[in-house]
């Protein structure tokens, strides 16, 4: 880091003009159509969480995080042809977008989302970013512009790393503290705060301890060619921190993975998973483990997976269609109480997902509150492939006659998952 890097004077600022505004409340835009009720958990006690969370921090928003994806193009389209489909109708996506085949670098795109971001009470984007010069590194100065105008927060999810990559991952964290906070003087550059005032920034790793090998469909091991010994994350994480010097509070490194004892062996500092397979019922033993090695811990909430499937597979591959989470009875997508059915399932997911968060991120026994740490990442606000999105989609009705072709799974209501987290962290 450079003696530019005026962090302490930004901290000093921000602390003075104070921001204590609870979880937001939510706009118009997502009130419930007419006739319709929300669902509610009135046994859950929201408001002493909530009354926890604002004792601990003064903007309890900061603590719950948007991963947010910005790879998506038009003219010529990007990412929606995944899966060999053919946009603006045939999308790489089980729902259509209310905003349809969109471009991530467009401004009205962008504002769109942050007003719903803000609608929702989130306030702060986890920015999917795959290095410098990247598509998505040339979209963040549009998001960082727009996304400052709404007190949104920004920070990083470095994708993919390869051993050869990971080598670059000291200086990759450095040129986005440089470029996104240090020459923007910080303004909407996410520090993370602990229960004690400190902060310091964050940044999420995906697949960072992944298997050297894994057994395939037909007993064979596969060598995956993103596996990175821990002791050469650990030489480059520590490589990290003292390039930083001591610049920041401290850092904050998570590992997208549920083996807290490698995260450890890394020399990271915690995990914050993704998979949104791994049901809430299983995630106490992972806060136990990763307590237990001193990892701070984070789970996602999330509405379950629809993935999109692929239409080619190799006729030797080991390739199936993952299934509709939460799981039940089977689903046939052209009958609308079927879709209603999934709808109701997913709500039900975010609202589990996000109390299990609370209950395990506020436990006096577990290794959070020692650390002053409470973070909540959500999967996601637009990663439309795997379907576990809350950016609103299209209503059923809205679909045009080629998109029902298609045979999308769009419900009634296609706001209902941001609807139902805006009422939720509302709560709080």
């Amino acid at each position: 880091m450079t003696g530019s890097l005026t962090r302490r004077d930004f901290l000093t600022t921000c602390l003075a003009a104070g921001g204590s505004a609870g979880v937001a409340a939510r706009a118009g835009s997502l009130q419930p159509p007419a006739g319709q009720p929300a669902n509610s958990s009135e046994s859950f006690p929201w408001r002493r969480f909530g009354d926890l969370l604002r004792v601990r921090f003064r903007d309890p928003r900061r603590h719950f995080v948007f991963d947010y994806y910005p790879w998506y193009a038009a003219e010529p389209f990007r990412h929606w042809t995944q899966w060999d489909r053919v946009p603006p109708i045939d999308l790489a996506a089980n729902t259509m977008p209310l905003l349809g085949a969109y471009d991530s670098r467009s401004r009205a795109v962008v504002e769109q989302h942050a007003r719903w971001i803000a609608e929702s009470g989130v306030g702060v984007i986890n920015v999917s970013w795959w290095g410098q010069g990247s598509f998505s590194d040339r979209a963040v100065p549009l998001i960082m512009d727009v996304m400052a105008d709404h007190d949104i927060h920004v920070t990083f999810h470095l994708e993919p790393y390869s051993l050869d990559r990971v080598r670059r991952f000291p200086e990759d964290v450095l040129y986005l503290l440089q470029q996104y906070g240090e020459r923007r003087r910080w303004d909407c550059f996410f520090f993370n705060e602990r229960a004690d005032g400190s902060q310091g920034p964050v940044f999420k790793l995906f697949r960072t301890t992944v298997p050297q090998q894994i057994e395939d469909c037909r007993g064979e091991l596969q060598t995956l060619p993103d596996f990175v010994p821990d002791s050469e994350w650990r030489r480059e994480a520590d490589r990290l921190r003292e390039a930083m010097n001591g610049e920041f509070d401290h850092l904050t490194l998570l590992s997208d993975t549920w083996d807290a004892e490698r995260v450890a062996a890394a020399g990271l500092d915690g995990i914050s998973v993704y998979d949104p397979a791994e049901t809430p019922d299983r995630w106490l033993d992972h806060a136990q483990v990763a307590s237990r090695v001193g990892m701070v811990f984070a789970f996602p909430i999330n509405p379950g997976l629809d993935e999109i499937e692929r239409r080619v597979v190799e006729p030797d591959s080991c390739y199936s269609p993952r299934p509709f989470l939460p799981r039940g009875v089977d689903l046939v997508w052209s009958r609308g109480e079927d879709r209603e059915t999934a709808r109701a399932r997913a709500e039900r997911r975010t609202e589990e997902t996000l109390q299990a968060n609370l209950l395990l991120q506020t436990h006096p026994w577990l290794g959070n509150v020692d650390k002053g740490f409470f973070l909540v990442h959500i999967t996601s606000f637009n990663e439309w492939h795997e379907g576990h999105h809350f950016e609103p989609m299209k209503s059923y009705s809205e679909l045009t006659a080629g998109e029902r072709a298609v045979g999308y799974h769009n419900p009634e209501d296609g706001a209902y998952r941001l609807r139902r987290l805006a009422d939720v962290l509302g709560r709080l």
